[in-house]
């Protein structure tokens, strides 16, 4: 019998992606949404509770009784709500109070380690005016990540397109190397589905780009 996913941030562009290839590959799904009406998906293997990831007792629910989480909590660039680190942090909270043991979530390249890899344009211009607060939040997301007892992966895409899953793309390359920093949302999703049934980046941070 196919895994029971516990997946967050399901109506963001990866994580729909992750939940129908989820659902081709014969997974059961279950997603924490605020409004259900944005993830337009019906399956018979696909549920919904509606909560959201700031609320610990809401993210239990999504958790209990699930073999892994997926994580592709996500907000506006903007935003300063930390999101990701608060919602990660409930999240395995969550997880060492049911028995789940298996977490891959989605962050992004560009800070700690992998931001000498960026182009002086991201380094000077885009993450300093535009993403500031979203890395911070990737970063802190990382740190709880790592200091947590789980069998982890974190995903680290470059810049997320629209385009086709190819599952042709690189994984694992050292965090200071230059690379185009781009690759679909579908491609991550792949890579990140991959990783249910392999322990070949256990407590690692991957790189993800063509």
């Amino acid at each position: 019998m196919k895994k029971h996913i516990a997946l967050f941030g399901p109506t963001g562009g990866t994580g729909q992606a992750v939940v129908k290839q989820a659902l081709e590959q014969g997974y059961e799904v279950t997603v924490l949404v605020r409004t259900p009406d944005k993830l337009n998906i019906v399956d018979d293997h696909l549920y919904f509770v509606q909560g959201d990831a700031m609320r610990y007792e809401d993210v239990r629910t999504v958790v209990a009784e699930k073999d892994v989480v997926l994580c592709c909590l996500g907000t506006r660039a903007a935003d300063k709500t930390m999101v990701r680190a608060k919602g990660t942090e409930n999240i395995i909270r969550a997880m060492n109070q049911e028995g789940v043991g298996r977490l891959i979530c989605q962050t992004s390249l560009g800070y700690g380690d992998s931001a000498s890899a960026m182009p002086w344009y991201m380094t000077y211009i885009i993450i300093p005016y535009l993403l500031k607060n979203a890395f911070k939040d990737h970063a802190e997301q990382e740190d709880i990540i790592e200091q947590s007892d789980l069998e982890w992966t974190i995903a680290r895409p470059g810049s997320l397109t629209n385009g086709t899953k190819t599952e042709r793309y690189r994984h694992g390359f050292p965090p200071t190397t230059k690379t185009k920093l781009r690759i679909s949302r579908a491609d991550v999703a792949h890579f990140m589905l991959n990783q249910i049934e392999s322990d070949d980046y256990l407590q690692r941070k991957v790189g993800l780009s063509y």
